[in-house]
């Protein structure tokens, strides 16, 4: 489950605009440098980042159980647990006397990137979604997204330039996959960007999180200002 006494704030704690990223402990470590390059790459000042560690990465993130695709640890079905979390817990808390102003979008690196997705299938909670590097490898990831509508109004995605030549041959399906989550998105009319950035699986994490935040929150403005 998500260990909602730990969240950390970075930025503005008064903002209105509030990027929710579940985390590990890499990621963790990397959040001050995050909210450093989001601050570079975006000159405004009206957003936190809410960082919410996440307990069982393996189980708390996916929607339905699936057989290990690398280590010896199953994929499980918390994913449902968890953003009832975000929903009943987390977001209230943040909203505080605010709720009816603050505007919320999640985040995600990797299996949460990919829960950020799965989310936004159910809920119209979040304005946007930053999927960097997200696992739409997982089993049957994508007969589900052709089988559903998103609901967020905005969709960023991103992938390593390595990542779809990796020697696991389920996660390099990862390329041919995050190009067809793309094309389902367009073809929905939602607000979308897919970037490469150069690298494996494992590089600049923290920049490819800003990067997409940036992008979503110009969308969030832009659309503010039309």
């Amino acid at each position: 489950m998500l260990n909602t006494d730990e969240i950390i704030i970075f930025g503005n704690p008064y903002a209105e605009n509030i990027f929710i990223q579940l985390t590990d402990e890499h990621d963790m470590e990397l959040m001050e440098s995050e909210a450093a390059i989001l601050a570079s790459l975006y000159a405004g000042a009206d957003w936190q980042i809410a960082a919410v560690p996440v307990g069982n990465w393996n189980h708390d993130l996916t929607p339905w159980p699936a057989k290990p695709v690398f280590g010896r640890q199953d994929f499980g079905d918390g994913a449902p647990q968890t953003l009832q979390a975000l929903l009943e817990t987390v977001i209230p808390a943040l909203a505080g006397a605010q709720k009816k102003t603050r505007r919320f979008f999640l985040c995600g690196y990797s299996l949460a990137g990919l829960f950020a997705l799965w989310a936004a299938y159910q809920t119209d909670a979040f304005s946007g979604v930053v999927a960097a590097s997200p696992s739409v490898w997982y089993p049957e990831w994508i007969t589900y997204a052709q089988q559903h509508l998103i609901r967020a109004s905005a969709v960023y995605l991103s992938l390593g330039d390595k990542e779809e030549k990796a020697r696991n041959p389920v996660m390099a399906t990862v390329g041919d996959a995050i190009r067809r989550q793309h094309r389902l998105l367009l073809e929905a009319g939602t607000l979308t960007q897919l970037d490469w950035n150069p690298g494996n699986h494992f590089q600049n994490s923290d920049k490819r999180i800003a990067k997409g935040m940036a992008w979503i929150f110009e969308q969030a403005k832009g659309r503010e200002e039309r």
